[in-house]
């Protein structure tokens, strides 16, 4: 932590997928969570709806932020927080993971020093502290040295960049506690079939159909639906408890996906709350998890999903600007056992970071 104890801190700015937000050493922000909380907020410009007096973009895909350090556990090089800042409140919440912000990490790590990096592609553990579990990310590094620059292309990101490859390890159940976590594939909540799930992100999967929409609508049209949302927000506080994670009323999950069958190709199309605003893409741990409910029979989601052939599979889920490749493993019973999914990341700044003084 910088003299002038939590006015700054060192950070590097970078977009990691379809997000972006600031990446910090835990030793370069204070120990104590209530302080490290009031720097955040006050870095973002938080509470405020423009986040005018701060780096914040005025969206919770771009009000985030890593908080990284060696890691002491063995096979495993760095340890990861994410930590999201709301927007028009004063709240941190480590609540959740955040696999676009992961896509960061590996490059992160490398820069700062934490691992050597190799000549062609440097393979980067990573243990997720927010729900215990462990992701692999292959970074391009040739000559020993990060390269951003590469052929990859990712639908919600103009240009191309080098291409991170993500392998998730043991994600079932990282925060319900289950994959399952009512021990239901299928629950009637409020009259709607819905699957609740986590297979890295705790995500209530329901068929748009029954939500009364058709799942092409945009971002702007569904965030306009008051309706909408308030069905939506009377679900997601019913299953909070049988999702394991008590009262949801102040929290970032369960995320709620809404599935409707393919409208370019794909397997499956989705629009997505996280949890009051619509998500312009799907995050990756949500996507990952989606794709593990279209995987399971008699679910919603199944009942619209396009299964493609071939193992391991690859379902492409659509989201309002594109879509998301998950390589989904499946065991000799179907069961999914493994996914992976392709993302890139950029460095944007790397330098010192300012939060608001006290008044006197």
């Amino acid at each position: 932590m910088s003299s002038t104890a939590a006015l700054s801190a060192a950070c590097m700015w970078m977009r990691g997928g379809t997000s972006k937000g600031g990446y910090f050493l835990a030793d370069d922000l204070p120990a104590d969570t209530a302080a490290r909380d009031a720097f955040l907020l006050g870095v973002m410009g938080s509470p405020d709806p423009r986040q005018i007096d701060g780096l914040g973009g005025a969206d919770p895909l771009t009000s985030k932020v890593a908080v990284v350090s060696r890691s002491q556990r063995p096979g495993v090089d760095v340890d990861y927080l994410f930590l999201q800042v709301f927007v028009d409140r004063a709240v941190v919440t480590d609540a959740q993971n955040c696999g676009n912000i992961l896509a960061g990490i590996g490059p992160f790590a490398i820069e700062r020093g934490l691992v050597e990096a190799s000549d062609g592609t440097t393979p980067v553990t990573i243990h997720m502290v927010n729900t215990g579990q462990t992701a692999v990310a292959q970074v391009a590094t040739p000559g020993g040295r990060v390269r951003y620059a590469g052929s990859a292309r990712i639908d919600g990101v103009p240009g191309t960049a080098a291409p991170i490859p993500i392998t998730f390890k043991d994600t079932a159940g990282s925060t319900c506690g289950a994959l399952l976590p009512s021990g239901r594939a299928v629950d009637v909540i409020e009259g709607v079939e819905v699957t609740l799930i986590d297979n890295g992100m705790p995500v209530v999967v329901m068929r748009a159909a029954d939500m009364g929409i058709s799942g092409r609508e945009s971002r702007e049209e569904l965030e306009a639906d008051a309706g909408l949302k308030g069905r939506l927000e009377a679900i997601r506080l019913k299953v909070g408890p049988l999702m394991n994670l008590g009262d949801v009323t102040d929290k970032s999950v369960p995320k709620m996906t809404m599935v409707s069958a393919p409208a370019n190709g794909g397997a499956v199309s989705t629009r997505t709350f996280i949890p009051h605003r619509c998500h312009a893409s799907i995050g990756v741990l949500g996507a990952a998890t989606v794709a593990t409910a279209c995987m399971l029979p008699g679910t919603p989601a199944a009942s619209v999903t396009t299964v493609p052939a071939g193992q391991p599979k690859t379902l492409e889920i659509e989201h309002p600007i594109g879509s998301m490749a998950v390589v989904v493993e499946q065991d000799a019973s179907g069961a999914v056992v493994g996914a992976a999914i392709l993302r890139t990341a950029r460095k944007l700044f790397d330098g010192v970071v300012f939060a608001p003084e006290a008044d006197g």
